[in-house]
């Protein structure tokens, strides 16, 4: 039996991914894989994903060169979320902060408050458009 097998993929064949920065635990991001992501993944160290906007798979850091390089791959308990631990180059947020968790609701509950630093803005890693 093959590990896919304990992983349960959705009706579209896609499964949660949880990006973690291995060194200091901080939850980077989340993403969709489906098994061939998974696989590409696993064959070469980095991070692959499918965009479900876009309907094509993507290496993180492909143009921005922010890459992830895998140091463990794990699964929760019910086999339908995944956990990779990474070790992270510059900003793994397209907005060019450390985290895609960057924002926090603030106690009142209707404010929102930005809890790090941009690390460059998106024109930086990505150029003008």
């Amino acid at each position: 039996m093959s590990f896919y097998d304990l992983l349960k993929f959705d009706a579209n064949g896609l499964i949660p991914a949880i990006v973690q920065e291995q060194k200091t635990g901080r939850v980077l991001m989340m993403a969709w894989m489906n098994r061939a992501a998974l696989e590409k993944t696993i064959a070469t160290g980095r991070t692959h994903f499918w965009s479900r906007s876009r309907q094509k798979f993507w290496m993180k850091g492909e143009t921005s060169g922010h890459v992830q390089q895998v140091r463990d791959i794990a699964f929760d308990c019910d086999g339908d979320v995944l956990l990779i631990q990474v070790g992270q180059t510059g900003a793994a947020c397209h907005e060019g902060y450390q985290s895609c968790f960057f924002r926090s609701v603030e106690k009142d509950g209707k404010s929102v408050k930005i809890t790090e630093s941009r690390l460059e803005t998106p024109e930086q890693i990505y150029g003008k458009k």
